[in-house]
């Protein structure tokens, strides 16, 4: 059979029988009541589309996914329809995962299990036929889930690195802390703003749907979306070693305002332009495509007829598994009692580090919500150490323990940086302490911090394993209590200066940090 006589015949059965009419009308129906349980995940995702320019390409998300399932009416209509119990596992493993991020309070995780349901429960009630022939439409509603910013620290560093190396080729002397960086002309830092993740991010989502578009080969495909990936990482890298350049040669009057962020998005849609354009040299989006779909149902009489009964049966299971999750974890938020946060007052009962009301510096770290609080300055001879000490209890988004939120730098003005960061790990007599360490500098003041999140009953630096344990402890009726310990002290010259007095001071005082605790996690309002 020819293609053209297969073409023809596809649009002679593009009206879909009324059985395959009930049945994508119970998929939908059963979509819509997902996202209505689910409708504190949906409305988590909207409000970051309305709160952030990065991610308000999600609303043109849906459209998408809609129009090129749309596209595919001619084909799903000779498609026969198999409902299919197999997918139901998978729901039951996406459920979970969600039940374990909503736990942990991992936004992402919570929200890319809840789209990646959507096509599961097409591919259940559908079945396979059809789930194959629209999965791109369907895995495509993953980029509605606004996702990226893990990806600002590493494409900072990256920026900034090809900045100074760029200047350094050119000749132009540079002095580098960090993502901070100075040049004869002035001072230059690369924040998330240049980080370049909202390109990417806008390549990498019109990237891939350029791909499906214009390509039919798959290997076409993946590289035109590596393609998509790669470019806009280097660009980010010329733009910002341009608009230093441009700063450098003006004499710092051009490109040191909100105006290199213009000049940036002009830059952005002139190299996604020319990716498109050398794109379509090898466009695919002309030829004429032989499915196997057309091969198999020649004809509107060989489809299978779509079983009612069956497809009601899957549907309502479906329907009863996406329901546990929430159910379940509402009864494990009301299982717990939760005390009310005391006052939290720490002090070394050994009478080695003596409270001090001196600060020793003007530093201190950013949290978001309303946690309980502890700031304490500490000395032994001459040592001085400061420590925080935030605690979390009944974490909302809003205001949680292991956040991007929480920062050690809030902003610019506070006159500190932070000038790198890494984790390591302390010993502690037979024991080994995870910590995070950083370098904060000033002015006239460096600072060396140690920090890491006391769980419950573990301890560890790693985020992602304490939204793991976070989850555990949740799933398991202990509640989401958590607290992050800071600890620093300051050093002139050498990091190494200030190491000592900290391992000092965390030896010491750590039992006794612990203790308090675990009285206030435990609802113990005195010692």
């Amino acid at each position: 059979m020819s293609v053209r006589t297969q073409s023809i015949l596809a649009v002679n059965n593009s009206n879909f029988s009324s059985d395959q009419k009930i049945a994508i009308s119970i998929t939908v129906l059963v979509i819509v009541l997902l996202l209505g349980i689910y409708y504190e995940t949906v409305e988590s995702i909207v409000a970051i589309w309305n709160r952030s320019e990065t991610y308000a390409h999600g609303y043109l998300i849906v459209p998408f996914s809609i129009y090129m399932i749309w596209k595919k009416h001619s084909v799903l209509a000779t498609t026969s329809f198999h409902p299919n119990y197999l997918p139901i596992l998978v729901l039951v493993v996406l459920g979970a995962g969600w039940l374990l991020a909503s736990a942990a309070s991992a936004q992402v995780a919570e929200q890319y299990a809840l789209v990646a349901m959507i096509p599961v429960i097409v591919w259940a009630i559908l079945g396979w036929n059809v789930f194959s022939t629209i999965i791109f439409p369907l895995a495509y509603l993953l980029f509605a889930v606004p996702f990226g910013e893990i990806f600002i620290p590493p494409l900072i560093d990256f920026t900034a690195d090809f900045t100074v190396n760029a200047l350094q080729f050119v000749g132009i002397p540079v002095y580098r802390e960090g993502s901070f960086f100075s040049i004869p002309s002035g001072n230059w830092s690369v924040v998330e703003a240049c980080s370049g993740v909202r390109y990417l991010i806008a390549s990498v989502t019109l990237g891939t749907l350029y791909a499906y578009l214009t390509y039919h080969s798959t290997i076409r495909r993946l590289i035109f979306i590596v393609c998509s990936i790669l470019v806009p990482v280097i660009a980010n890298g010329i733009r910002a070693f341009l608009i230093v350049m441009t700063g450098h040669l003006s004499d710092m009057k051009l490109a040191v305002g909100v105006d290199h962020l213009i000049y940036g998005w002009i830059f952005f849609g002139l190299v996604m332009l020319l990716l498109f354009w050398l794109g379509s040299f090898w466009r695919e989006d002309h030829l004429p495509v032989v499915t196997e779909q057309q091969h198999t149902n020649a004809s509107k009489q060989e489809i299978s007829p779509v079983s009612i009964k069956t497809t009601l049966s899957i549907a309502g299971l479906v329907a009863l598994v996406v329901a546990i999750w929430p159910a379940y974890l509402h009864f494990l938020q009301n299982k717990v009692d939760a005390y009310p946060l005391p006052t939290i007052s720490i002090s070394d009962l050994s009478g080695k580090w003596q409270a001090n009301s001196m600060q020793f510096s003007d530093w201190v770290p950013d949290y978001n919500g309303s946690p309980g609080q502890f700031v304490g300055h500490f000395q032994s001879r001459d040592q001085h150490v400061s420590l925080y000490v935030t605690y979390y209890r009944d974490q909302q988004q809003t205001g949680k323990l292991i956040s991007s939120s929480n920062l050690l730098v809030a902003s610019k003005e506070s006159g500190w940086r932070n000038v790198s960061g890494s984790a390591k790990e302390v010993t502690l007599g037979e024991n080994k302490l995870s910590i995070h360490e950083n370098l904060l500098h000033a002015s006239s003041d460096k600072l060396l911090v140690w920090r890491w999140f006391w769980l419950i009953n573990q301890e560890t630096a790693n985020p992602y394993l304490g939204k793991a344990i976070q989850a555990m402890n949740q799933i398991l009726g202990r509640g989401d209590d958590g607290a992050e310990i800071i600890v620093a002290a300051a050093y002139e010259h050498d990091p190494e200066e200030a190491m000592s007095v900290l391992h000092e001071f965390v030896v010491d005082m750590r039992p006794a940090i612990i203790e308090r605790l675990k009285m206030i996690q435990n609802g113990v309002t005195r010692d």
